[in-house]
Parts: structure tokens; C-alpha cells; sequence
């Protein structure tokens, strides 16, 4: 496998708006990635591309390996499988407990007894913080405690490619560091790929080895998140310091 995620060429388009204008993106196996951009650039489009929630309406998208290019739901499911996903909307199971919530791709996949299942979900949830809420319906939780939960259920199964949209917003500075933590630990245990959108530059670029820069449609910087302050492109100086305005649909330069 050459590549964990690439995305070659992309465009989509929402009601006639071009959000996504030939998107070229690639993740190395075992690396991680941040996205960053301004509201309503389309990054989380981007996370529902890749996990074939949504098709292109042009280009070429290959997930491990695999194009999914006129894929049947059923050939992606198994596909899915090996991808965890947490939504920025958390998409939790409202009926379900906590712990019915994280169980849920492991019941998915099978092959674990149930005191097996049990306990590695009840790993993952005290790792998040939530020990003591394993039974509490995800309605009865705050914002927070609903991100914890989709943290969890989106690595129980030890996926190898993991996408994270805004893992940490609404969390306060101490639990977002812990969260990121958690996730580095996760992935240097795993080795998994990572995909992390965030609107906290400052603690993305902590997590991850690169950060791409989306606007206008297109990715338009891409370097080591180490010097994601000092880039070259003055556009994204700007964003980094909080100081992007104009319209987002500008022409790419």
C-alpha cells in the first residue's frame, strides 16, 4: 500500500457552489496529517469523501489501497470497517448507552467473545475520561462528553486509517492536550494513518507531522506542522494568527 488515503483531481459542488475545486491530497501509511481552512472550505467534506459517505463528482479517491470509484454500499462496507471516524456533528446513537455507542464497531466487525468486547470497551472509555458513564444514554451527555464518546468508539477497533473532525472542539485547554495525547499514544501503538481537521492550529500542530492548508477550493500550502507559523504563503500566516477576511470562494492564487 503506497499510500493510506490520495486524493487525485477532486471536485464537488453543493447546489451549484464549487466547494471542492481539483483536490489533490495524499497521506503516507502511518503518518499524520491536520487540515486546517476557514469555515465552510469544505474540510469536513473532505473527511466524508474519504470514507465513501459521500462520492466526488469528479476525480479519483483511493482508501488503503482501494479506489472507490463506483463502489457498491455493500463492497464498501467492509472497506469502512477498517476507517474510524469521528463526525464534528458526533453522530452517536441517542437510544444507545456510552458503552452500546463504542461497542458498536466491534460488533461490526465480530470475532471478539463478549467479555472480550466488554473490556475493550471499557478500556477505551476510561481512557477518554468517562469511566463511571458507561450506562448514561449519549443524550444525557454534554457537548464534551459526546466528543469523548465518538473519540472512543472511533478507535476501539484499532482502524488503520483514522479521520478526526474537530476532536477537540469544546474542550478546555487541559482535556484537549489529554485527548491529543491519547490519540498519539493510539497511533504509535497501532500505527495507524491519520487525517485531523481542527480549527486549534496551535494544538493540531503538536499531534501531527504535516498541515495542509485548504482554500478556494483547493489545497493551496502543504509543510511540516513544526513551522506551520512561519509558512511561506503569507495566506496562511494569516489564518494561523486569526487574521483571514474576504470572501472563501476567491480565485486560488
Amino acid at each position: 500500500m503506497s499510500v493510506a488515503l490520495r486524493l487525485t483531481g477532486v471536485h464537488k459542488s453543493f447546489g451549484g457552489h464549487a466547494v471542492l475545486r481539483g483536490i489533490e491530497l495524499a497521506l503516507a501509511p502511518g503518518k499524520r496529517l491536520g487540515l486546517i481552512g476557514p469555515a465552510a472550505a469544505g474540510k469536513s467534506v473532505i473527511c466524508k469523501l474519504a470514507c465513501g459517505l459521500d462520492t466526488a463528482d469528479q476525480g479519483e479517491i483511493e482508501v488503503l489501497g482501494e479506489a472507490l470509484a463506483h463502489r457498491s454500499e455493500s463492497s464498501l462496507g467492509g472497506l469502512r470497517r477498517r476507517i474510524g471516524m469521528l463526525f464534528q456533528s458526533y453522530a452517536l446513537f441517542d437510544f444507545l448507552t456510552v458503552a452500546q455507542n463504542v461497542a458498536f464497531p466491534l460488533e461490526q466487525r465480530g470475532g471478539l467473545s463478549a467479555d472480550a468486547m466488554a473490556t475493550k470497551v471499557a478500556d477505551r472509555v476510561r481512557a477518554v475520561g468517562l469511566h463511571g458513564s458507561e450506562q448514561k444514554l449519549t443524550s444525557e451527555l454534554s457537548g464534551g462528553m459526546k466528543k469523548r464518546v465518538g473519540i472512543a468508539r472511533a478507535t476501539v477497533a484499532d482502524p488503520e486509517l483514522v479521520i478526526y473532525d474537530e476532536p477537540t472542539a469544546g474542550l478546555d485547554p487541559v482535556t484537549t492536550q489529554k485527548i491529543y495525547d491519547l490519540l498519539a499514544a493510539d497511533q504509535a501503538r497501532t500505527g495507524a494513518s491519520v487525517l485531523a481537521v481542527s480549527s486549534d492550529v496551535v494544538a493540531l500542530a503538536r499531534f501531527v507531522d504535516e498541515i495542509a492548508f485548504l482554500h478556494a477550493g483547493v489545497i493551496r500550502y502543504r509543510g511540516p506542522a513544526a513551522t506551520i507559523a512561519d509558512a511561506p504563503d503569507p495566506l496562511v500566516r494569516q489564518f494561523v494568527r486569526g487574521e483571514l477576511t474576504g470572501p472563501l470562494d476567491e480565485a486560488p492564487t
